[in-house]
């Protein structure tokens, strides 16, 4: 979605995404964008039946609904690197236990990681002080350097971009159930780590001046 013309906070934000993406790498400092993506879990009420020996399996078109799972996706576009983690839900909570593992365990040799993520509620320091003791909290804080895409931005996030392949790659049959649903995203996962899958970002400020130059306010100079 394009948000309405003449819109400096958008392009503000937008001009500070694409500043970030132009970094070259360091290891030190590595860029790593984040994302969620909410999954129907479906059970089927009937078991698949194949026609002939050689042909596929059809399902019946009757399902059971049987909740919802939440997949969290970090990628480093730069090294080809990602993980996904599946929870139930998406809280504030959550939100802060899987910063947590990506500083210590993911990127402990890490100064900071400059996270990219989109603007809700849930995605503020303040999550890590609902999750842990302050003195925790503040020393998760101390190594994040938060980007923002804008309001109506979400394309400008690398990680939305995984979260795309994942799905039609990965999701496009029923999941019956959470460890269903873990097993076979840890499955696709490993297979594009292992083959170092990068993203090829290549829009620029300079393009989004030209391209999207209807966003841009008018401006007087003084």
């Amino acid at each position: 979605m394009i948000p309405p013309e003449r819109n400096a906070a958008f392009v503000a934000a937008m001009e500070d995404i694409l500043d970030v993406y132009q970094r070259p790498y360091d290891a030190s400092r590595p860029v790593v964008n984040m994302d969620e993506h909410l999954v129907q879990l479906v059970k089927e009420t009937r078991f698949g039946v194949a026609t002939r020996p050689d042909s596929p399996q059809r399902f019946d078109y009757e399902y059971e609904r049987n909740g919802t799972a939440v997949n969290f996706m970090f990628t480093e576009a730069l090294s080809g690197w990602r993980k996904v983690s599946v929870r139930q839900r998406k809280t504030a909570r959550d939100w802060a236990h899987e910063i947590k593992a990506l500083l210590d365990i993911h990127y402990r040799e890490a100064e900071t990681v400059v996270l990219v993520c989109d603007n809700l509620n849930t995605h503020k320091p303040a999550a890590l002080y609902k999750a842990f003791p302050p003195e925790e909290a503040r020393r998760l804080a101390r190594r994040l350097e938060i980007h923002y895409t804008p309001k109506h931005g979400s394309w400008l996030n690398i990680a939305e971009i995984e979260l795309s392949v994942l799905s039609s790659q990965c999701l496009k049959e029923r999941i019956p159930d959470i460890e269903s649903l873990k097993e076979q995203t840890s499955a696709w996962m490993n297979d594009r780590n292992n083959k170092c899958q990068t993203v090829d970002w290549r829009f620029t400020t300079d393009d989004a001046r030209i391209k999207l130059k209807r966003l841009y306010p008018d401006y007087a100079e003084i």
